[in-house]
């Protein structure tokens, strides 16, 4: 389930826009804006170009071109959200265009700092993550159909593609734990994992169109109330299991609060939580064979979700 970016063009010079190319693309959507006020590249693949602080202009980095980040896919999503569910708290689409080699997407800022620099705990932290699974609840709910004929956004085409999909990647991180028998060994829980994932009902096989990582860089909170801002980066956005967007809240807190959101816009079926407790249990294992500082905590994670199965 881990994909493997392939860059297109890495050794593609990345220079960071002139201030006054940056208001000439803003203009030909926005006449009225003055000033770029900030420039973001924590993004890795895209740099953003705050402007008059109300809004960014999103280019692809050259050199991190790769396969599955589109804009114009981004651009489609956008749309459909604003179409279908137009009161979620995501970027609205202003304009988009090219210039050359500069592709590029005007849209609203989604105010507030992504929580991945915010300290988020408590009370507060299990509401927003609250509002975060009811923002992913009705992504998921868009219509699908017009996903499937977009010819922009690739993923699963079946049910059988999606038990597929994750079948194999449990089998892999099994695989791959079984490599770290000595670590593990004598451990019951470890132990019992095959039996525990493995038994029971089939995989669950329905599809969504996903953001692909609302996690904490993507997730924004105003910095003094702590309360969800929005949800913001659906270029890498793809078909596949619903449960796919929730794998990585993983500590037992973050994915209660999460499910308690999002079970409050969508029914959530036993079928539904075995796969997302599947899904969350291959992260988990990756974590423990290739990030020993990180094993513990993965490993206590693992514990609690387990004991669920």
């Amino acid at each position: 389930m881990i994909s493997r970016d392939v860059y297109l063009e890495p050794d593609a010079p990345d220079p960071v826009l002139d201030p006054a190319v940056v208001l000439g693309f803003a203009r030909r959507h926005i006449p009225v804006v003055a000033m770029v006020t900030a420039v973001d590249e924590t993004g890795g693949e895209a740099r953003a170009y705050v402007i008059d602080d109300r809004y960014v202009l999103k280019t692809q980095r050259p050199h991190r071109r790769r396969p599955r980040t589109n804009l114009q896919k981004e651009v489609f999503y956008l749309r459909q959200i604003a179409t279908h569910a137009p009161e979620l708290p995501v970027p609205r689409v202003l304009g988009s265009g090219q210039d050359g080699s500069v592709e590029y997407i005007l849209m609203t800022r989604i105010p507030g700092t992504a929580l991945k620099y915010v300290v988020l705990e408590g009370e507060a932290r299990r509401a927003a993550l609250i509002g975060l699974g009811r923002v992913l609840a009705r992504v998921h709910g868009l219509p699908l159909a017009p996903f499937e004929q977009a010819g922009l956004v690739p993923g699963d085409k079946d049910a059988g593609d999606v038990q597929a999909r994750i079948g194999q990647g449990l089998r892999q991180a099994l695989d791959s734990m079984g490599t770290q028998a000595e670590a593990f060994a004598g451990d019951t829980v470890l132990e019992a994992l095959p039996e525990r994932l493995l038994g029971g009902g089939p995989i669950d096989g329905r599809r969504a169109p996903l953001h692909s990582n609302p996690g904490p860089e993507h997730t924004f909170v105003d910095p003094s109330t702590l309360k969800l801002q929005g949800l913001i980066d659906f270029g890498d956005a793809y078909v596949r299991h619903p449960c796919l967007d929730m794998r990585r809240w993983t500590a037992p807190g973050d994915r209660s609060a999460l499910l308690e959101g999002y079970s409050a816009e969508t029914e959530v079926d036993e079928a539904f939580l075995r796969t997302l407790r599947i899904a969350q249990s291959i992260v988990l294992m990756d974590i423990m064979v290739q990030r020993s500082e990180r094993r513990q905590a993965a490993l206590d994670d693992l514990r609690a979700l387990i004991t669920e199965c």
